[in-house]
């Protein structure tokens, strides 16, 4: 078998690949994913698995932007990876991620992350479980009395293609302005495409945006956000407006979400999580790219194991100071014991803001102090999650 990139002459393999492995798209959908990925196949960004001139699996890398505290970084959204029915079991599934893998750091993603149809092929190749998409189920009613007069007055207005640039900016000023950790923004020209479907109901602010549509006889918010009280009460009493036709809002939700601290009554929560996955590709590239908190100062040292990606594997220097860092490749202590011994997968969910108790529990970490663990807690504090799922 051998790896090689798609072409557009590839891609009737790769949706009939697609459909034995998740199910049939309907022609709409179909024609959707044709004009999503076509642009992505010239740009190196698909890839697949041959038996011969017969496609076995195929996977592609997204491009996407994704903040952590607050700053963004280039990240390779791992998606579309399938393998055919009858190819299962050969190897194909780690030979197309080793290859995604490569091709994420080929294209300058410093990060990357994926929903896993499975956790055992992600994990052994270095991705880890670091945050989830949060789902949250709300009476209409209670979003239509959030208006109020704190919402009365901002403007709102609905949103077409020509506006994608304009949300890319509202989108990075709220998450920087909140340190966000985990959401994504998607590259202009996706975001246009996704603006143009008219089932969907897009409204912006100058520090807000809200995507949302009808599901049966309710509604689905895909996406909202918001960077002040107003302009929250303002878009989520928006979607309570239709209170008297839908009873019910399925909602994408931050795992703090200002939603659940702004209803009047919070009682009986039923959050859904999907959880994602998430990998270093280029260690020191994304510790220098990453926000941090601007009163943590410290330096500490860290050894790394990556088999995948050996420029990843050493000792590394942690030095931040005001918000930023950086990592510097330095021999190893003559007391090893005390220096934190992480797996890739547990250096990527520590960037992940995921607990040292927690990564030292689960065999992710080995070696260091009570003082190293409470220091990186500290410089890596974060609830990492995503709005949106590729």
């Amino acid at each position: 078998m051998e790896i090689r990139d798609l072409t557009v002459d590839d891609l009737d393999a790769v949706l009939d690949c697609r459909t034995r492995a998740f199910g049939v798209l309907s022609g709409d959908d179909a024609a959707s994913w044709r004009t999503m990925v076509t642009p992505l196949m010239p740009e190196g960004r698909y890839l697949g698995v041959f038996d011969g001139t017969r496609l076995t699996g195929a996977g592609r890398v997204n491009n996407y932007v994704q903040w952590w505290h607050g700053r963004p970084i280039s990240m390779g959204g791992i998606a579309g990876v399938t393998v055919a029915p009858e190819d299962r079991g050969r190897g194909v599934g780690r030979m197309l991620m080793r290859g995604l893998l490569a091709r994420c750091a080929d294209l300058g993603h410093a990060v990357s992350a994926l929903y896993p149809a499975t956790t055992q092929i992600y994990r052994s190749l270095g991705w880890e479980h670091a945050g989830a998409r949060y789902r949250v189920n709300i009476p209409t009613e209670a979003l239509r009395l959030l208006q109020g007069r704190a919402g009365g007055g901002v403007p709102l207005r609905r949103v077409a293609p020509d506006d994608a640039p304009e949300i890319g900016k509202v989108l990075d000023r709220v998450y920087g302005a909140t340190r966000a950790s985990g959401p994504l923004m998607w590259e202009e020209r996706l975001m246009r495409h996704w603006l143009t479907d008219d089932t969907d109901y897009c409204y912006l602010a100058d520090d807000g945006f809200l995507a949302y549509c009808w599901d049966g006889g309710d509604l689905d918010v895909d996406n909202l956000v918001a960077g002040s009280e107003a302009t929250a009460r303002a878009l989520w009493a928006l979607v309570g407006s239709s209170s008297s036709v839908a009873r019910s809002v399925t909602a994408t939700v931050e795992p703090d979400d200002p939603l659940l601290w702004l209803l009047r009554e919070r009682k009986d929560e039923h959050i859904s999580a999907t959880r994602w996955m998430f990998r270093l590709v280029d260690l020191p590239a994304a510790v220098a790219a990453r926000g941090y908190p601007e009163t943590v100062s410290a330096e500490t040292v860290v050894a790394v194991d990556d088999p995948e990606r050996p420029a990843n594997s050493g000792t590394w220097l942690l030095s931040v100071a005001s918000g930023t860092a950086t990592a510097t490749r330095v021999p190893p202590p003559a007391e090893s014991h005390s220096v934190p011994h992480l797996t890739i997968g547990g250096m990527s969910a520590l960037f992940a803001g995921v607990q040292l108790a927690t990564l030292r529990r689960a065999g992710l970490l080995t070696g260091g102090t009570p003082h190293t663990d409470e220091t990186l807690s500290s410089v890596f504090a974060a609830k990492p999650y995503l709005i949106d799922y590729f």
